[in-house]
């Protein structure tokens, strides 16, 4: 199911007491004060408790993000749709699909308007004061994509005296370039775009292309002629983020997704979208 997802804007207000109130307001206003303190002591943690109660596990996504997540007038799609279903199943719950801007998303979970966000969200060190990440389920870093027959070429250290094909400007370049700083015959050959880079590979007119894990795995599936290197050149995660405070939630999402990845459930759903 799919509903629309916005900000909420919570206004508050301060009360001030006089030094001349009486004591019966006073202890009225401090009895109802504690009483709000107990409540939101009480609240820190029932995402989990309203999310069994109700079997429903409110996920929040950008759906333009294809082939992660995307949607159309049937719902959404895609690999994360596909991972957030399973995850819920194994856990016996249904899940509910909220669209936000990428920008969003955040914002969305800190005013509980989800649950969790599922939706390639690369782990940030700077906002984990706020919220957790689950472990990854997967890596979208770089990757090196080779002529099916290279046999010579096993990782970055093996391209001196070789063409790289990277995308101007992205990761994989920059990555090139500090390569490029321990092997003096190393060419860098930029590209408009990583298809591009993946192309020149193809083509025959570049050794090998440094580009992302998604970029790559997706020319894979059309170019019987191309491979990848298996080892990552770099580690750019994917997980599920959740607020700090539901530490229960984020321990089932976790204890799930070790199970899909144990049961092959996992690479079943990303060989599904990207191989």
């Amino acid at each position: 199911m799919q509903v629309a997802g916005g900000k909420w804007q919570v206004a508050s207000g301060k009360s001030r007491i006089t030094h001349h109130a009486s004591r019966f307001t006073f202890h009225v206003l401090r009895l109802t004060f504690l009483l709000l303190i107990l409540t939101a002591c009480h609240s820190n943690h029932p995402t989990w408790e309203r999310i069994e109660q109700e079997g429903v596990l409110r996920v929040g996504l950008d759906p333009t993000y294809p082939p992660f997540e995307a949607a159309d007038e049937d719902g959404a799609f895609g690999l994360d749709v596909d991972l957030a279903q399973a995850i819920a199943a194994d856990l016996g719950l249904e899940t509910e699909f909220v669209y936000f801007g990428y920008d969003g998303l955040y914002d969305a979970l800190a005013t509980e308007q989800v649950d969790v966000l599922i939706s390639a969200m690369v782990i940030v060190p700077g906002q984990m004061r706020d919220f957790a990440y689950s472990d990854p389920y997967f890596n979208a870093g770089e990757i090196l994509i080779v002529p099916a027959d290279e046999a010579a070429i096993e990782g970055m250290a093996d391209l001196d005296g070789r063409i790289l094909a990277v995308e101007l400007g992205a990761l994989g370049h920059v990555e090139a370039n500090a390569w490029g700083q321990r092997l003096p015959n190393l060419t860098i050959q930029t590209h408009n775009s990583a298809a591009e880079a993946v192309t020149a590979v193809a083509n025959q007119q570049a050794d090998a292309a440094l580009v992302d894990a998604i970029s790559g795995r997706l020319a894979l599936k059309d170019t019987p002629t191309i491979k990848r290197i298996t080892d990552p050149v770099t580690v750019e995660p994917f997980a599920f983020v959740t607020r700090k405070d539901d530490e229960r939630l984020l321990e089932n999402l976790n204890a799930s997704l070790k199970h899909l990845s144990e049961t092959g459930q996992l690479d079943a759903i990303t060989s599904r979208w990207l191989n």
